[in-house]
């Protein structure tokens, strides 16, 4: 019998464990990806939320770091998205995937594949991942519900069966993970691996400030919820003080966040205001919602950046998982990723009967 853990996600990507450290916004940095990777993980950079001069510095600081391949994040629609989709071909001896949400096209997609480079998109809907499968990705990663920032409303309990009937192309598990019991269902549904964003975000290598870790830590599940007020858009955050007084605002409080974020997001990228409500617009769909829904669709980052950043908890949000209402660590990026292959094995050697599944 092969080893269980052995999937074609680990063939593929050339990680040593079929784990992903999803790329969080601010988050997903350096350091982050170059501890997930030496772990046996695949690590995702944020470049989402970077300019393209930062996307070269940081592309660079990572294989300066590790020599396993990695991945890069980014969106079709952010500034300099084209000198981005550049860098990563540039970088294609160790960058061996690009994720994105709202993404390339399939000439684009093509051009990547072109260059041996897979391409995973993020999915909420079945719809949406049999969308990506036509244009050609090679991987869907299905997040249900419970997963954090912006989300659906199917749990991953019902939409991963859903997307493998779906599809035919391999489907990686997220939503709602974060140990070796997860890894196991997960594999046991039929996906190839699953991958994890609030669980390394609560890790020593995560950039994030100890004490916005430690109000991380301190939230339970009660304490997570799902809002529309921040952008229009449902989103799940830890409750603070910050989104409490967003929840209780009106129309006009939505236009100061959208005008105050959209100035921030302005002065650190160099755009213009025109240039703002444009990639506004192409980001939520063609002018489908109010324009300053639009405009905190766009500047959202700038938001949570303020707490996983700058550590305002005054006026930052916190993303998570609901699963992060159950996290009560913060080990090293290898400590965890041996913890959840241990358990994992110890799940599956459980269920088969096996008394050791391990496999070196």
């Amino acid at each position: 019998m092969g080893d269980p853990l052995h999937t074609v996600m680990v063939e593929r990507l050339g990680c040593r464990w079929p784990i992903i450290q999803t790329a969080m916004g601010w988050i997903a940095e350096p350091a982050l990806v170059i501890g997930s990777c030496n772990a046996g993980a695949f690590g995702f950079l944020g470049a989402a939320v970077m300019t393209p001069d930062e996307a070269r510095e940081k592309i660079l600081a990572v294989r300066r770091g590790t020599d396993k391949p990695f991945g890069v994040n980014f969106h079709s629609f952010q500034p300099g998205a084209e000198e981005i989709v550049e860098l990563i071909l540039a970088n294609k001896a160790q960058v061996r995937a690009v994720s994105f949400g709202r993404g390339p096209n399939a000439k684009m997609i093509g051009r990547f594949k072109d260059a041996g480079i897979l391409c995973i998109p993020t999915v909420g809907a079945v719809k949406h991942a049999q969308k990506m499968a036509e244009l050609g990705v090679d991987m869907v990663n299905v997040q249900g519900g419970e997963g954090g920032g912006h989300t659906g409303a199917v749990p991953t309990t019902v939409l991963l069966p859903q997307v493998l009937d779906a599809v035919k192309i391999p489907v990686i598990a997220s939503g709602g993970f974060a140990d070796g019991r997860g890894l196991a269902a997960a594999l046991a549904y039929g996906a190839v691996g699953i991958a994890m964003g609030t669980r390394f975000l609560l890790t020593q290598e995560s950039p994030v400030p100890a004490h916005v870790k430690a109000a991380y830590l301190k939230a339970g599940t009660g304490d997570i919820i799902v809002t529309t007020k921040l952008d229009g858009i449902p989103q799940r955050m830890v409750r603070t003080k910050a989104l409490d007084r967003i929840e209780r605002s009106g129309t006009l409080g939505l236009w100061l966040r959208a005008l105050e974020a959209g100035n921030a997001m302005r002065r650190q990228t160099g755009q213009s205001w025109l240039q703002m409500f444009k990639a506004a617009r192409n980001m939520v769909g063609h002018g489908e919602v109010p324009l300053n829904q639009a405009m905190l669709a766009a500047s959202m980052p700038m938001m949570i950046q303020k707490a996983v950043v700058e550590g305002d908890l005054e006026h930052g949000v916190m993303a998570t998982g609901v699963v992060g209402g159950r996290i009560e660590d913060i080990p090293t990026c290898q400590d965890l990723v041996d913890r959840i292959v241990a358990e994992a094995r110890g799940r599956i050697a459980a269920l088969t009967g096996q008394s050791n599944c391990a496999a070196a």
